[in-house]
Protein backbone atom coordinates (compact mmCIF):
# COMPACT_ATOMS: atom_id res chain seq x y z
CA UNK A 1 0.00 0.00 0.00
CA UNK A 2 1.14 3.45 -1.20
CA UNK A 3 2.23 5.65 2.24
CA UNK A 4 0.50 9.40 2.21
CA UNK A 5 2.24 12.79 2.60
CA UNK A 6 -0.53 16.00 2.07
CA UNK A 7 -1.19 18.95 3.13
CA UNK A 8 -3.69 19.76 6.06
CA UNK A 9 -4.87 21.42 9.00
CA UNK A 10 -3.41 20.53 12.80
CA UNK A 11 -6.32 22.27 15.08
CA UNK A 12 -6.58 25.01 12.70
CA UNK A 13 -3.07 25.56 12.10
CA UNK A 14 -1.60 24.34 7.96
CA UNK A 15 0.21 21.24 8.60
CA UNK A 16 2.27 18.61 6.39
CA UNK A 17 0.66 15.32 7.55
CA UNK A 18 2.47 12.21 6.67
CA UNK A 19 1.13 8.69 7.30
CA UNK A 20 3.21 4.94 6.51
CA UNK A 21 1.06 2.32 7.58
CA UNK A 22 -0.12 2.71 11.41
CA UNK A 23 2.12 5.51 11.62
CA UNK A 24 1.35 9.13 11.08
CA UNK A 25 2.78 12.51 12.28
CA UNK A 26 2.44 15.71 11.15
CA UNK A 27 5.07 18.75 10.61
CA UNK A 28 3.75 22.89 11.03
CA UNK A 29 5.92 25.18 8.83
CA UNK A 30 4.03 28.16 10.19
CA UNK A 31 5.79 27.55 13.54
CA UNK A 32 9.36 26.62 13.73
CA UNK A 33 8.82 23.61 11.51
CA UNK A 34 8.07 21.56 14.52
CA UNK A 35 7.31 18.35 14.10
CA UNK A 36 4.15 18.20 16.38
CA UNK A 37 2.68 14.76 16.52
CA UNK A 38 3.73 11.04 15.82
CA UNK A 39 1.20 8.60 16.33
CA UNK A 40 0.36 5.07 16.19
CA UNK A 41 -2.93 4.82 15.41
CA UNK A 42 -4.19 1.36 15.72
CA UNK A 43 -2.47 1.25 19.01
CA UNK A 44 -3.58 4.77 19.90
CA UNK A 45 -0.12 5.98 20.77
CA UNK A 46 1.01 9.49 20.89
CA UNK A 47 4.59 9.73 21.09
CA UNK A 48 4.95 13.70 21.45
CA UNK A 49 3.25 16.35 23.71
CA UNK A 50 0.80 17.80 21.32
CA UNK A 51 -1.25 21.04 22.37
CA UNK A 52 -5.34 20.38 22.85
CA UNK A 53 -7.38 22.68 19.85
CA UNK A 54 -7.69 25.31 23.25
CA UNK A 55 -4.29 25.17 23.90
CA UNK A 56 -2.91 26.06 20.40
CA UNK A 57 -2.48 30.06 20.88
CA UNK A 58 -0.45 29.25 24.18
CA UNK A 59 1.19 26.91 22.37
CA UNK A 60 2.07 29.59 19.42
CA UNK A 61 3.17 32.29 22.39
CA UNK A 62 5.70 29.02 23.71
CA UNK A 63 6.15 26.88 20.89
CA UNK A 64 8.92 24.50 22.83
CA UNK A 65 7.19 22.12 25.37
CA UNK A 66 5.07 20.30 22.38
CA UNK A 67 6.38 18.40 19.97
CA UNK A 68 9.95 18.40 18.27
CA UNK A 69 11.03 22.15 18.35
CA UNK A 70 14.26 23.44 16.38
CA UNK A 71 16.77 25.08 18.68
CA UNK A 72 19.44 27.51 16.85
CA UNK A 73 21.70 28.33 18.72
CA UNK A 74 20.46 26.61 21.84
CA UNK A 75 19.65 26.99 25.49
CA UNK A 76 21.35 30.18 27.33
CA UNK A 77 23.66 32.59 26.29
CA UNK A 78 24.62 34.97 29.48
CA UNK A 79 23.47 38.37 29.08
CA UNK A 80 22.73 37.45 25.43
CA UNK A 81 26.32 37.73 24.39
CA UNK A 82 27.54 35.44 22.28
CA UNK A 83 31.70 35.72 21.82
CA UNK A 84 32.91 34.16 18.55
CA UNK A 85 36.68 34.58 16.60
CA UNK A 86 36.78 38.12 17.96
CA UNK A 87 33.35 39.30 17.54
CA UNK A 88 30.55 39.77 20.25
CA UNK A 89 26.88 39.02 19.01
CA UNK A 90 24.53 40.66 21.10
CA UNK A 91 20.89 38.52 21.45
CA UNK A 92 17.56 39.91 22.86
CA UNK A 93 17.08 39.03 26.59
CA UNK A 94 14.16 36.78 27.04
CA UNK A 95 14.23 35.06 30.02
CA UNK A 96 14.12 37.52 33.06
CA UNK A 97 14.38 35.28 35.90
CA UNK A 98 18.27 34.75 34.63
CA UNK A 99 19.13 37.40 32.76
CA UNK A 100 20.12 35.59 29.56
CA UNK A 101 19.03 34.76 25.90
CA UNK A 102 16.79 31.47 25.67
CA UNK A 103 16.78 28.75 23.25
CA UNK A 104 17.84 31.02 20.11
CA UNK A 105 15.59 32.30 17.04
CA UNK A 106 14.05 29.66 15.11
CA UNK A 107 11.40 27.71 16.96
CA UNK A 108 8.61 30.31 15.97
CA UNK A 109 9.24 31.31 12.71
CA UNK A 110 7.36 30.46 9.48
CA UNK A 111 9.61 27.71 7.36
CA UNK A 112 9.39 27.14 3.87
CA UNK A 113 7.79 23.62 2.64
CA UNK A 114 10.42 22.59 -0.32
CA UNK A 115 8.45 19.29 -1.20
CA UNK A 116 6.64 16.72 0.22
CA UNK A 117 5.73 13.04 -1.53
CA UNK A 118 5.62 9.20 -0.36
CA UNK A 119 5.91 5.54 -2.58
CA UNK A 120 5.42 2.49 -1.63
CA UNK A 121 8.31 2.55 1.35
CA UNK A 122 7.74 5.68 3.35
CA UNK A 123 6.50 9.49 3.16
CA UNK A 124 8.59 12.24 3.52
CA UNK A 125 8.86 16.26 3.68
CA UNK A 126 11.86 18.69 3.33
CA UNK A 127 11.30 22.02 4.81
CA UNK A 128 13.81 24.98 4.84
CA UNK A 129 14.99 28.26 6.66
CA UNK A 130 16.95 30.81 4.96
CA UNK A 131 18.88 33.57 6.53
CA UNK A 132 20.08 36.84 4.86
CA UNK A 133 20.92 40.18 5.45
CA UNK A 134 16.89 41.55 4.93
CA UNK A 135 15.88 38.87 7.59
CA UNK A 136 15.41 39.90 10.77
CA UNK A 137 17.55 37.08 12.71
CA UNK A 138 20.80 38.68 10.37
CA UNK A 139 20.35 41.90 13.23
CA UNK A 140 21.45 40.00 16.11
CA UNK A 141 23.44 37.09 13.95
CA UNK A 142 25.27 38.55 10.91
CA UNK A 143 25.62 35.38 9.17
CA UNK A 144 23.99 33.94 5.77
CA UNK A 145 22.86 30.87 5.98
CA UNK A 146 20.18 27.85 5.22
CA UNK A 147 18.76 24.95 7.88
CA UNK A 148 17.30 22.03 6.02
CA UNK A 149 15.08 19.63 7.85
CA UNK A 150 13.67 16.42 6.27
CA UNK A 151 11.04 14.23 8.31
CA UNK A 152 10.24 10.48 6.84
CA UNK A 153 7.62 8.12 7.94
CA UNK A 154 8.19 4.82 7.53
CA UNK A 155 7.60 1.35 8.86
CA UNK A 156 11.03 1.89 11.03
CA UNK A 157 9.60 5.21 12.96
CA UNK A 158 10.07 8.89 12.14
CA UNK A 159 13.44 9.58 10.80
CA UNK A 160 15.07 13.11 11.11
CA UNK A 161 17.95 14.71 9.39
CA UNK A 162 18.58 17.88 9.71
CA UNK A 163 21.16 20.10 7.88
CA UNK A 164 23.11 23.99 7.83
CA UNK A 165 24.84 25.41 4.88
CA UNK A 166 26.81 28.48 5.60
CA UNK A 167 25.59 30.53 2.63
CA UNK A 168 28.16 33.59 3.61
CA UNK A 169 32.01 34.23 3.34
CA UNK A 170 32.26 34.34 6.63
CA UNK A 171 33.03 31.17 8.86
CA UNK A 172 29.68 31.09 11.38
CA UNK A 173 29.11 29.26 14.46
CA UNK A 174 27.11 25.76 14.16
CA UNK A 175 24.53 25.23 17.23
CA UNK A 176 21.94 23.17 17.22
CA UNK A 177 19.77 21.31 19.58
CA UNK A 178 15.81 19.90 19.77
CA UNK A 179 13.78 20.21 22.91
CA UNK A 180 12.07 17.01 21.71
CA UNK A 181 8.73 16.22 24.74
CA UNK A 182 8.30 12.86 25.07
CA UNK A 183 5.09 11.57 26.53
CA UNK A 184 5.52 9.39 29.48
CA UNK A 185 3.39 7.05 29.03
CA UNK A 186 2.48 6.80 25.32
CA UNK A 187 0.46 4.71 25.37
CA UNK A 188 -3.64 4.41 26.58
CA UNK A 189 -4.08 2.10 30.29
CA UNK A 190 -0.65 3.14 31.13
CA UNK A 191 0.23 5.46 34.04
CA UNK A 192 3.69 7.34 34.75
CA UNK A 193 4.43 4.74 36.91
CA UNK A 194 4.77 2.24 34.47
CA UNK A 195 8.01 4.06 32.83
CA UNK A 196 11.17 3.94 33.60
CA UNK A 197 14.10 5.54 31.06
CA UNK A 198 17.62 5.84 30.27
CA UNK A 199 19.91 8.52 28.64
CA UNK A 200 24.14 7.67 27.40
CA UNK A 201 24.98 10.30 29.17
CA UNK A 202 28.22 10.49 31.52
CA UNK A 203 29.29 13.36 34.02
CA UNK A 204 26.97 16.07 35.08
CA UNK A 205 27.95 19.47 34.47
CA UNK A 206 27.76 21.89 37.30
CA UNK A 207 25.40 24.72 37.04
CA UNK A 208 25.08 28.33 38.55
CA UNK A 209 22.16 30.35 39.92
CA UNK A 210 22.01 31.67 36.48
CA UNK A 211 21.88 27.98 34.96
CA UNK A 212 25.33 28.47 33.58
CA UNK A 213 27.96 25.66 33.49
CA UNK A 214 30.83 26.96 35.57
CA UNK A 215 32.93 24.16 34.30
CA UNK A 216 33.09 21.77 36.23
CA UNK A 217 31.28 18.39 37.31
CA UNK A 218 28.39 18.14 39.74
CA UNK A 219 28.63 14.98 41.12
CA UNK A 220 25.38 12.50 40.86
CA UNK A 221 23.49 11.47 42.92
CA UNK A 222 22.58 7.39 43.94
CA UNK A 223 19.68 7.66 41.44
CA UNK A 224 21.10 9.57 39.04
CA UNK A 225 23.56 7.29 38.34
CA UNK A 226 21.71 5.30 37.12
CA UNK A 227 20.55 6.82 34.35
CA UNK A 228 22.84 5.54 31.83
CA UNK A 229 21.65 2.04 33.04
CA UNK A 230 18.03 2.56 32.94
CA UNK A 231 15.49 1.43 35.50
CA UNK A 232 14.65 5.25 36.59
CA UNK A 233 11.43 7.11 36.54
CA UNK A 234 11.30 10.54 34.11
CA UNK A 235 9.74 12.18 37.41
CA UNK A 236 12.29 10.45 40.06
CA UNK A 237 13.35 14.10 41.11
CA UNK A 238 13.12 17.81 39.53
CA UNK A 239 15.47 17.79 36.64
CA UNK A 240 16.62 21.14 34.96
CA UNK A 241 20.05 19.13 34.32
CA UNK A 242 22.88 19.12 31.52
CA UNK A 243 25.43 16.39 30.86
CA UNK A 244 27.84 14.89 28.72
CA UNK A 245 26.75 12.51 25.85
CA UNK A 246 28.20 9.42 26.18
CA UNK A 247 27.54 7.04 23.53
CA UNK A 248 26.86 3.57 24.49
CA UNK A 249 27.67 0.61 21.52
CA UNK A 250 28.40 3.42 19.41
CA UNK A 251 24.79 5.00 19.60
CA UNK A 252 23.55 8.39 21.77
CA UNK A 253 20.14 7.08 22.39
CA UNK A 254 17.28 7.79 25.22
CA UNK A 255 15.37 5.00 26.16
CA UNK A 256 11.84 4.71 27.79
CA UNK A 257 10.54 1.48 28.55
CA UNK A 258 7.11 0.98 29.40
CA UNK A 259 6.53 -2.28 31.44
CA UNK A 260 2.84 -2.34 31.71
CA UNK A 261 2.90 -1.82 27.51
CA UNK A 262 5.75 -4.29 26.92
CA UNK A 263 6.90 -1.42 24.57
CA UNK A 264 9.99 0.61 24.52
CA UNK A 265 10.38 4.00 23.02
CA UNK A 266 13.79 4.56 21.66
CA UNK A 267 15.48 8.32 20.42
CA UNK A 268 18.05 7.68 18.83
CA UNK A 269 20.39 10.49 18.21
CA UNK A 270 23.88 11.38 16.26
CA UNK A 271 26.99 11.14 18.16
CA UNK A 272 27.59 15.01 16.68
CA UNK A 273 25.51 15.46 19.92
CA UNK A 274 28.21 16.01 22.64
CA UNK A 275 25.44 17.02 25.12
CA UNK A 276 22.51 15.99 26.70
CA UNK A 277 20.12 18.66 28.22
CA UNK A 278 17.05 16.55 30.70
CA UNK A 279 14.09 18.54 31.53
CA UNK A 280 11.23 17.16 33.16
CA UNK A 281 8.54 20.13 34.34
CA UNK A 282 9.44 20.36 37.85
CA UNK A 283 9.33 16.45 38.19
CA UNK A 284 5.25 16.56 36.66
CA UNK A 285 4.47 13.03 35.38
CA UNK A 286 2.92 13.45 31.56
CA UNK A 287 6.02 14.46 29.77
CA UNK A 288 9.68 15.19 29.80
CA UNK A 289 12.26 16.12 27.49
CA UNK A 290 15.62 14.60 26.66
CA UNK A 291 17.19 17.05 24.47
CA UNK A 292 20.37 16.43 22.35
CA UNK A 293 22.60 19.04 22.28
CA UNK A 294 25.83 19.87 19.96
CA UNK A 295 27.11 22.38 22.90
CA UNK A 296 27.40 22.73 25.68
CA UNK A 297 25.33 25.48 27.46
CA UNK A 298 26.59 28.68 27.01
CA UNK A 299 30.05 27.20 24.95
CA UNK A 300 30.90 30.65 23.23
CA UNK A 301 31.19 32.79 26.75
CA UNK A 302 31.95 29.84 28.92
CA UNK A 303 35.31 28.48 30.56
CA UNK A 304 37.78 28.09 28.17
CA UNK A 305 37.27 24.15 27.19
CA UNK A 306 38.40 22.25 24.07
CA UNK A 307 36.28 23.35 21.50
CA UNK A 308 35.48 19.62 20.03
CA UNK A 309 34.52 18.34 23.66
CA UNK A 310 32.03 20.81 23.98
CA UNK A 311 30.89 20.77 21.06
CA UNK A 312 31.85 24.21 19.60
CA UNK A 313 31.96 24.06 15.90
CA UNK A 314 32.37 26.19 12.88
CA UNK A 315 31.50 26.27 9.34
CA UNK A 316 33.70 27.96 6.48
CA UNK A 317 31.63 29.64 3.08
CA UNK A 318 29.87 26.68 1.41
CA UNK A 319 30.17 23.99 4.23
CA UNK A 320 27.30 22.22 5.62
CA UNK A 321 27.13 20.48 8.63
CA UNK A 322 24.02 17.24 8.63
CA UNK A 323 22.66 15.01 11.74
CA UNK A 324 20.50 12.18 11.71
CA UNK A 325 17.59 11.11 14.48
CA UNK A 326 15.44 8.19 14.86
CA UNK A 327 12.17 7.63 16.92
CA UNK A 328 11.00 3.97 16.93
CA UNK A 329 9.09 1.35 19.18
CA UNK A 330 10.90 -2.01 20.46
CA UNK A 331 8.48 -4.54 21.78
CA UNK A 332 10.16 -6.17 24.69
CA UNK A 333 9.23 -10.02 24.98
Amino acid sequence: MAQQAYEGVFHGEPAIWLRAGDYEAAVLPGVGANLIAFRDTARQHHYLREPAADEMEAFKALPYVHGIPVLFPPNRFEDGKFRWEGKTYQFPVNEAATGNHLHGFVYGLPWSVEGYGADELESRVTLSLTIDEQHEVYRHFPHAFTIRLQYTLSGDGLHQRVQVRNNGETRMPCLMAFHTTINAPFAPGSAAEDCTFKVTVGERWELSDRLLPTGRFQEKSEQERKLSEGGLSPFFEEMDNHYQAVPQDGRNRMELLDSRAGLKLVYDVGTAYKQWMIWNNKATPGFFCPEPQMNLVNAPNGPELPAEEIGLIGLGQGELWEETSRLYLIEQR
